[in-house]
């Protein structure tokens, strides 16, 4: 059961220059791969030089993995770095015309065996190419500027997620977009479960915003939604975790439509540790 909670606000000057997206939804999956050279709409000029570079809208995807909403039940199919920065792209995850990276995740998909919806969702990596997984001490931040361009109900578009340490399979943290709006941050009461739910904003469904997470100190979360700034305790049954980054698509809805889902725009997307 979910509660409501204010937290703690830090209120600061608002990001200016964040200015409503305007370029065409793509068409819904079909499930088949995209050739980004075939297809009007995506992947060419500009976006498709960056996406040869290894990035799209300046985001290194060498420190990323993609989960996909495709593959076997159970056992998601992943992308592995190499291939992200050697410029992949399908259906789950293409360069729009604007360059935007944008993530396509419909109600009907392959889930991982602890959850009941699909994604298309990055995991964040090491350079070296194994999984990360950091201490909570320190200061940590992933900070990303995106637009929904399509939910049906609910997406996640940013995790802090447990790693290391223990037999949980939750995150410490969800940041969730509503169709309506709403920008809500969730926080797991514990590695056992529960969650409480923070507003923390409302942006149109189309506009471009900003965000940034992370913790610092080994005791706070940070957020950041759009210039405003709030803080939220982190219990110590999390502190013998490992921590990673998750950043992308992961829809929040299922059903068996292949065109309804969600659709996640990113025109940057950043981490730091430190």
């Amino acid at each position: 059961m979910t509660t409501t909670a204010p937290g703690t606000r830090l209120v600061t000057e608002p990001v200016t220059g964040l200015a409503t997206g305007g370029s065409a939804t793509p068409s819904p999956s079909t499930g088949a791969t995209r050739d980004p050279e075939d297809e009007e709409g995506t992947g060419t000029g500009a976006a498709k030089a960056a996406a040869g570079s290894g990035g799209r809208s300046g985001i290194d995807l060498s420190i990323w993995q993609l989960q996909e909403p495709v593959g076997s039940s159970g056992s998601p199919t992943t992308i592995s770095p190499s291939q992200l920065a050697g410029g992949y792209e399908d259906d789950y995850l293409y360069t729009d015309t604007d360059g935007a990276l944008t993530f396509w995740s419909p109600e009907a998909g392959v889930t991982t065996p602890n959850s009941k919806y699909p994604r298309s969702e990055l995991r964040e990596m090491d350079p070296g190419g194994s999984s990360a997984n950091w201490s909570l001490d320190g200061t940590h931040r992933m900070s990303a500027t995106l637009r929904v361009v399509s939910v049906t109900s609910n997406v996640c578009v940013g995790q802090i997620h447990l790693g290391e340490g223990g037999g949980s399979t939750k995150p410490l943290l969800e940041l969730y977009y509503r169709s309506n709006g709403d920008i809500v941050l969730g926080t797991e009461n514990s590695p056992a479960g529960g969650q409480t739910l923070h507003d923390v904003g409302n942006v149109p469904v189309g506009e471009k915003w900003s965000y940034t997470i992370g913790v610092s100190g080994g005791d706070t979360i940070d957020l950041t939604v759009n210039g405003e700034t709030t803080h939220y305790p982190i219990a110590d049954s999390f502190k013998s975790y490992q921590q990673y980054f998750k950043a992308g698509a992961y829809n929040q809805s299922a059903s068996d439509s292949t065109t309804k889902g969600a659709r996640v725009a990113f025109y940057s997307l950043d981490v730091t540790h430190g």
